[in-house]
């Protein structure tokens, strides 16, 4: 990663998903592990601002995804609010709506 890397949306959603289903980590440790890669000086995120919208909606929603969190950041950047949901969880976000 000396060179630089690029770190997508898919990519992180996938290893926060791997760092709780495969690891057991829980919210907190997640939460630090985004924060690392976001404050890695080799790595670019994809959207930096809306994944740090997102960390802050996931560290003050530790039972939704952080997965969920970037989608409703995601939204919200591109002015498309609400966002469905069948999960009540993530329903009770500010610009989630549960169908």
């Amino acid at each position: 990663m000396a060179a630089g890397a690029w770190v997508g949306h898919v990519v992180l959603a996938e290893t926060t998903w791997v760092l709780n289903a495969v690891y057991n980590l829980g919210p907190t440790a997640i939460a630090t592990a985004v924060e690392m890669l976001l404050n890695h000086q080799h790595l670019t995120i994809a959207d930096a601002d809306v994944v740090g919208a997102a960390l802050e909606q996931y560290r003050g929603s530790p039972r939704t995804s952080f997965s969920d969190c970037l989608v409703l950041e995601m939204a919200r950047k591109a002015g498309h609010l609400p966002v469905g949901t069948f999960d009540r969880q993530f329903a009770k976000l500010d610009g989630a709506q549960k169908l």
